[in-house]
């Protein structure tokens, strides 16, 4: 599950996403360079398709297992971000050429140097080989349709697909938001699966993120909005855990599903990419970033779904978990120097060395004060047990259970 959002600001435009996937699905900050090739081929998650002669830089924001990305920008100030949407039709293509809706967008931001051009790639893909083929590593029969939101500095379109349909709609107004339902009228009454959007609360979060979106003036309120826990706290469901607020945490038992990837796009003047290239938006600190200048992108090869510390993803998971505990007290012992922090950032961004720099050394002064404030776990216990069972299927380290 996820939440996108763009608001067009007298300034300009401003995007935001929550990448909301498995809790154990390590999503990595990668960077791509242009590229001139004579292959005549690409391969992709699960298909192989035509290349193109020539590609454009991008910063993508990666699950491991995938070719695709959850969320990116390309040197030309595209950005974009998917939505996995429940149709009528979803699974139903068995195309040996199938594309993920994750890599659609990458495709859409390697082939288009606009908006309007990055929907058309995307467009022309999607009715040439459709959409298919598994969506999670660790529910290999899990497989949805896609939305997206395409920006670029001159505005944003919403693009929404049913198999290999599809619908597009310009942005107009002060904002606009997708989460995991069709909302294109004509279309989503044509194709949406009500039954399972409403397990995905997709409509409490779209509320909320519609509201944030036309509102929403700076980089700050992006942030915001995509910390949003609908209240002081989560509020936790057998069904599918925290996810009726944009920041998403597990583990229900029909929908277990976390925000393992936040991005905020500055995209005024002079486009600047805010990460968190770590799980939880609550539990991060957004760093700045230009595609550009690729700095504190994850090393090679990338990691699996089990802990490892030379990842800066698992290596915030221990912060992140032993906050779940109580994620009210745990945000009251830092959330404050955190918004410092990012404030005085967004005043006078650092260079992104010295900002992630920075942002892994206090994580781990943050951590230090957890273990030894050994906050008291006010989860229930269903809770507790799921997120034992996950931690041990990461090999986290103890102090994380």
């Amino acid at each position: 599950m996820c939440d996108t959002l763009v608001s067009l600001t007298d300034d300009g435009v401003l995007f935001a996403k929550n990448s909301d996937r498995d809790p154990n699905e390590a999503q990595l900050l990668r960077w791509y360079p242009a590229t001139s090739t004579t292959s005549t081929r690409l391969r992709c998650t699960w298909s192989e398709i035509d290349q193109v002669p020539r590609t454009y830089a991008v910063l993508l924001s990666q699950p491991w297992w995938m070719w695709g990305a959850e969320i990116g920008a390309n040197e030309h100030g595209v950005v974009i971000g998917n939505e996995a949407v429940f149709t009528r039709g979803t699974g139903r293509e068995r195309s040996d050429s199938a594309l993920l809706g994750m890599d659609l967008l990458r495709l859409g931001l390697e082939r288009g140097a606009t908006a309007e051009e990055a929907v058309g790639v995307i467009v022309e893909l999607l009715e040439q080989h459709g959409q298919g083929g598994s969506c999670s590593h660790e529910h290999p029969r899990f497989t949805y349709d896609n939305s997206f939101i395409v920006a670029d500095p001159d505005g944003a379109i919403v693009l929404e697909t049913a198999g290999r349909r599809w619908a597009t709609e310009p942005v107009s107004g002060r904002g606009r938001s997708i989460s995991n339902g069709l909302t294109i009228p004509a279309f989503a009454r044509a194709h949406a699966d009500p039954v399972r959007g409403r397990v995905a609360q997709c409509a409490a979060r779209r509320s909320r993120t519609q509201a944030s979106a036309e509102r929403a003036a700076d980089v700050g309120a992006m942030l915001a909005a995509l910390r949003d826990h609908g209240g002081p706290a989560p509020r936790w469901s057998r069904i599918n855990g925290a996810l009726s607020a944009p920041c998403a945490h597990a583990a229900g038992t029909l929908t277990t599903t976390q925000s393992t990837a936040s991005w905020v796009a500055d995209l005024r003047a002079q486009p600047r990419h805010w990460v968190t290239a770590t799980s939880a938006p609550c539990t991060s600190i957004a760093k700045p970033l230009r595609v550009e200048e690729p700095v504190g992108v994850d090393p090679e090869p990338m990691p699996t779904n089990r802990y490892d510390a030379s990842y800066r993803w698992w290596r915030h998971e221990r912060l992140h978990r032993l906050a779940l505990r109580d994620v009210s007290a745990a945000l009251a012992r830092f959330g404050v120097e955190r918004d410092q922090v990012e404030k005085e950032w967004l005043h006078n961004p650092p260079s992104s060395a010295e900002a992630f720099a920075t942002a892994d050394g206090l994580e781990e002064v943050w951590l230090k004060d957890l273990v030894e404030a050994d906050v008291t776990d006010t989860r229930p216990g269903w809770l507790r047990r799921r997120w034992r069972a996950i931690d041990r299927a990461a090999g986290m380290p103890e102090m994380a259970r």
